[in-house]
C-alpha cells in the first residue's frame, strides 16, 4: 500500500499536504473516515490559497461541505 506514495507530486504542496494528512490521520486515529475527510477538506482550501481554485471540481466542493459538517458535528 505504501508504493502509492511515490506517485504523489511532492513539489506541489496543494497535492502533498492533503495526501500526507490522510495517511497520518488514518494511522494515528485508526479511523478511515477522519483521514479521508481531512483530505477532502484540505484539498480545496489549499488550492484556493495557492490561487488554483479552477482545478477544484464541483464534486470536490460538495465533498468539502459534507466533510466540513462531519468535523463540525463529529462526536469526539
Amino acid at each position: 500500500m505504501m508504493c502509492s506514495i511515490k506517485k504523489i507530486d511532492m513539489n506541489d504542496f496543494t497535492e502533498m499536504i492533503p495526501a500526507m494528512a490522510v495517511i497520518i490521520l488514518m494511522s494515528f486515529t485508526y479511523n478511515l473516515g477522519v483521514g479521508i475527510c481531512a483530505g477532502f477538506v484540505l484539498f480545496p482550501i489549499l488550492k484556493v490559497i495557492d490561487g488554483k481554485s479552477s482545478e477544484v471540481k464541483p464534486l470536490a466542493w460538495g465533498l468539502f461541505v459534507l466533510c466540513s459538517l462531519f468535523f463540525i458535528f463529529y462526536p469526539y
